[in-house]
This record gives structure tokens, C-alpha cells and sequence, in this order.
């Protein structure tokens, strides 16, 4: 009897060390899986988190000069004076609600064009399907600066082939102009971002699982009840995710209003967006490099809780 008690109190045993050696795989799965995403923390950890301390360091402090020309400025601490100095700084916020205005109106139309393309073309056919995936996809390949130019120069009243287009139908059409500077930006936006944002949201289409689709059919449901009724709520998050990213970017436009500005220096101004006044109190307005540093930190802020937001309430309607 007391062998029989040893031997199942042994066998329990082993049945520990057994057990015990079950997490150590599991540990060295985990290890393996977070040697594949350590890449992508180290970059984000070194080109966001680390200057963004940075940024928020320097925009603790400011320099002044002796005010007689004698000797160079002096480094001292500002605390929060730099974000007083933003909160009453009108061109900075005025910025910011041209941009605001701009994402309101053109980050929807970029969604809805970039979702319809999506929708013909996973219901097109295999060889249709490459053909346009990549035709489509071609703008976003140009780079920014490159597909700026292009259109800058198409918009050229002097040398441009639009002006001439227009003036066909006897119309003038001034492409820089107060009241066209933001339609001319509006287009060239939506030729580079609708193939990105349309080949998400096909990604996320044919992972939808067909049977869904004969089973509408079985019921007499058409394309378009099928892509309301089925595809577009499959989608939904990805919609979210597509339309955060656009709204990141529009509030952080650059490229497009600074090349614009070569070509109308009057209509688009140093400050004309957020990102144009930073560049501008860093390299042309006397290198004001700590007051740079508090707009960049109070432009990530403003962007980090417009992003929370929208998650915050994408996330309460899927539930």
C-alpha cells in the first residue's frame, strides 16, 4: 500500500514538473512574439516618445538677449510661459481652425470616394481586380512633394494646361486664388489619398466570409443591398481606423500649402497651418526654437485627444 502511495504521490509529482514546464513554452512564445513587435516599439519609442519629452523639455525654456546688443541670448526658464505665450497667439489658432475646416470638409470626401472603389472592385472580376487595384493605387506611389509639383504646375496660370481647359468653356479660373487656394489643395489631396485609404478598406472586404454573400442572394438581396446591409457594417472598424489616420494627416498638412506658397505667397501665409508656423518660429522666424517646441507639444496634445475621441465613440457603437 505505502508503494502504491509513493508511486501516485510520484506520479503526482512528475505531473507538477509537467505542469511547470507547460509556462516556460509559453513564455518562450511570448519571448518570440514580442521579439517581432520590439523593432516597432524601439522606432516609435525613438521617433515619438523620446522627442516629444524633448519638445516638451525645450518649451520649459527661452532666450533672451541683454537687450543692448552685448554679448549672445542667455538660456533661462520660462516654466509655462511659452504655452501662455501659444494659448494668445491668434495666427497659430487660426491655423488651426482653417485646418480643422479643411479636414471637416475633405477628410468625408476622401472616405466615401476611397469606400465606393473599395466596393466595385471586390465585385469585380479577378483580372479587372490587378489591373485597377494598381491603377489606382498609383498616386499614392508618387511622392508628396513630387505629386505637389505636378499639380502646381498644372495649376499655373501661365504655363498650366488646366487655365487653357477652362478657358474652352469660357471660364477663369485663378487656381491660387483666396477662394480656390483650398479646392486646388482639396483635389490634389484626394488624388494621393484615395488608393491608400480604398486598398484598407478592400483588405478588410475580402476577408468577409462569402458564404454571407449567397446567403443574401438565396434571400433576393441585389449588390447594393449587399454591400449596405452586409459589407459596409463588416467594415466598420476599419472605416474608424481609415478615417483616423486621414484626420491625423489633414492636421498635420505641410507639404502641399508650403509649395503652394511659392506660387502665392499672399493667399498662403507663413502660419497658414499648424505645421507651417512651427517650421516657421524654427528655421525663419530668428530660430525661436523653445517656442517651436510648446506649439509641436500643444499640436500632439490637440491630435491625441481628437484621436481618443473618435476611437472613444467609434468603440461605444460597436458595442
Amino acid at each position: 500500500m505505502s508503494a502504491v502511495t509513493d508511486s501516485a504521490s510520484s506520479a503526482v509529482r512528475g505531473g507538477e514538473v509537467r505542469t511547470n514546464e507547460t509556462p516556460k513554452w509559453k513564455k518562450l512564445i511570448g519571448l518570440k512574439g514580442f521579439a517581432f513587435s520590439l523593432p516597432f516599439f524601439l522606432l516609435f519609442l525613438f521617433s515619438f516618445i523620446i522627442p516629444f519629452f524633448y519638445a516638451l523639455w525645450e518649451s520649459l525654456y527661452q532666450k533672451k538677449s541683454s537687450g543692448l546688443g552685448i554679448g549672445g541670448a542667455k538660456r533661462t526658464f520660462a516654466g509655462l510661459g511659452q504655452y501662455v505665450r501659444v494659448f494668445h497667439d491668434p495666427s497659430f489658432w487660426q491655423g488651426m481652425l482653417r485646418v480643422a475646416i479643411f479636414t471637416c470638409v475633405v477628410m468625408p470626401l476622401i472616405m466615401v470616394f476611397a469606400l465606393v472603389e473599395a466596393l466595385l472592385l471586390d465585385s469585380a472580376r479577378k483580372k479587372a481586380k490587378r489591373i485597377y487595384r494598381f491603377l489606382l493605387l498609383v498616386p499614392y506611389m508618387v511622392p508628396s512633394i513630387v505629386a505637389t509639383l505636378i499639380w502646381v504646375y498644372m495649376y499655373s496660370p501661365d504655363i498650366g494646361p488646366l487655365k487653357k481647359f477652362f478657358e474652352i468653356f469660357g471660364l477663369e479660373v485663378n487656381f491660387f486664388s483666396p477662394q480656390m487656394v483650398w479646392v486646388s489643395m482639396a483635389n490634389l489631396l484626394l488624388w494621393i489619398n484615395i488608393g491608400f485609404n480604398m486598398l484598407i478598406l478592400y483588405g478588410s472586404l475580402t476577408a468577409i466570409d462569402p458564404s454571407l454573400y449567397e446567403s443574401a442572394k438565396v434571400d433576393g438581396a441585389g449588390e447594393f443591398r449587399i454591400a449596405w446591409s452586409i459589407k459596409i457594417p463588416m467594415i466598420r472598424g476599419t472605416l474608424v481606423l481609415t478615417c483616423l489616420l486621414s484626420m491625423i494627416g489633414m492636421l498635420q498638412l505641410f507639404d502641399q500649402p508650403l509649395l503652394f506658397r511659392s506660387a502665392s505667397p499672399e493667399t498662403v501665409t507663413a502660419n497658414f497651418t499648424p505645421i507651417m508656423a512651427i517650421y516657421n518660429y524654427t528655421f525663419t522666424a530668428g530660430g525661436d526654437y523653445n517656442y517651436a517646441a510648446a506649439l509641436s507639444v500643444v499640436l500632439a496634445i490637440v491630435i491625441g485627444i481628437i484621436s481618443a475621441i473618435v476611437y472613444g465613440v467609434s468603440n461605444r457603437k460597436d458595442k
